[in-house]
């Protein structure tokens, strides 16, 4: 199909203040150009960082906003030189809508860590339009940051895959720690964090989930199929595992100290942070140093990473544990997540709900 010319008016759920609260916002999305994706938004999953974002926490957020970058909809438009997808197809969007693919994270395929990447909300594209989000009725998205939904795969399943499976699959990989046999400890039980120990286990990892209380430890070996369950206040408890991770995987999103789980990793293990945190952490340099341990991070993943962590999802039979709920429920959404009073993940019915 050729250029659509016409740009498109569309209503999505926007925060206009820090506040945070979303509302019926009815904005124009860019003209579908040579490249680009018209995507009807089917369902989008809800991530912390969406907190963040439209409360302004991290000082950067442009309102009014439509957040929302776990996104699975329906192609009903492409441009005149896509080759990837066609009308009817099922696919996804996530955090990067572009990049300037000529830096070196970009020519090695990771965008994601591209200096000049785009985010799918709360930025501005190469039009100076600002990006807004899949909680709307519709996106248009470059062909290259978009991807196919492996068939049978559920839609409101797929989405939290974007951003919570993708951000435990991309480490796991890059760091050589997918092979089987692996003792690794995922710190925080969140959407993120569930994924975390459904992808390793997959992976053949022995799976221990180290969490603030006792509440979810049911959860995790009856339901999740993690191996042990730890109570970081628990010192007898966690000094029994001193030296025993080959990796932690640490998902929190707030403030926490870090030498706890320090002392946890064996020689050589790496502590990586997936948490979006605005104050800085702190650890004593020889629970690093007495170890040759490497306190790491990782952000999300690239393109490539994530068609192939969808192809294993479907491989291994792995899915989101979610709760969907409608636009009009988005505030209440947002409000119980931050209590972390979610299991795991909430989806938001986009194309069931009713948008104004």
């Amino acid at each position: 199909m050729g250029t659509i010319k016409a740009e498109k008016t569309v209503t999505g759920w926007a925060a206009r203040d820090s506040s945070g609260v979303l509302s019926p916002y009815t904005y124009t999305l860019r003209e579908t150009g040579p490249e680009d994706v018209y995507i009807k938004v089917t369902c989008c999953g809800v991530c912390h960082t969406d907190i963040h974002q439209v409360k302004n926490d991290l000082g950067m957020s442009n309102y009014p906003m439509v957040p929302g970058h776990e996104v699975v909809g329906e192609v009903m438009e492409v441009g005149s030189e896509v080759t990837k997808f066609k009308v009817g197809d099922i696919v996804g969007a996530g955090c990067i809508v572009g990049s300037c693919q000529q830096c070196k994270p970009c020519k090695s395929e990771n965008e994601q860590y591209c200096n000049k990447k785009i985010w799918s909300y709360n930025d501005v594209y190469t039009d100076q339009k600002p990006t807004q989000g899949g909680f709307a009725e519709a996106m248009v998205v470059d062909q290259k940051f978009v991807v196919h939904i492996p068939e049978g795969m559920g839609a409101e399943q797929a989405a939290p895959l974007l951003c919570a499976g993708v951000t435990i699959y991309s480490p796991l990989k890059h760091f050589g720690l997918m092979q089987s046999g692996l003792k690794g400890a995922i710190l925080g039980l969140g959407g993120v964090g569930h994924m975390g120990v459904k992808l390793a286990k997959a992976m053949g990892h022995h799976v221990t989930v180290v969490s603030s209380s006792d509440k979810k430890r049911e959860e995790a070996l009856a339901h999740l199929g993690a191996d042990d369950y730890l109570v970081s206040s628990d010192s007898a408890k966690m000094q029994e595992q001193f030296d025993s991770f080959d990796y932690i995987i640490d998902t929190i999103p707030v403030f926490h100290p870090l030498e706890p789980y320090l002392s946890l990793l064996k020689l050589d293990g790496k502590l990586i942070l997936m948490g979006v945190i605005n104050t800085p952490l702190q650890f004593v340099s020889p629970m690093v140093m007495l170890g040759r341990k490497c306190i790491t991070g990782s952000f999300i993943g690239s393109i490539k990473e994530t068609e192939e962590m969808l192809e294993f999802c479907k491989e291994k039979k792995l899915s989101s544990t979610i709760e969907t709920v409608k636009l009009d429920y988005i505030n209440t959404a947002l409000e119980r997540l931050e209590k972390n009073d979610v299991r795991y993940r909430f989806v938001v019915d986009v194309v069931g709900s009713k948008l104004t």
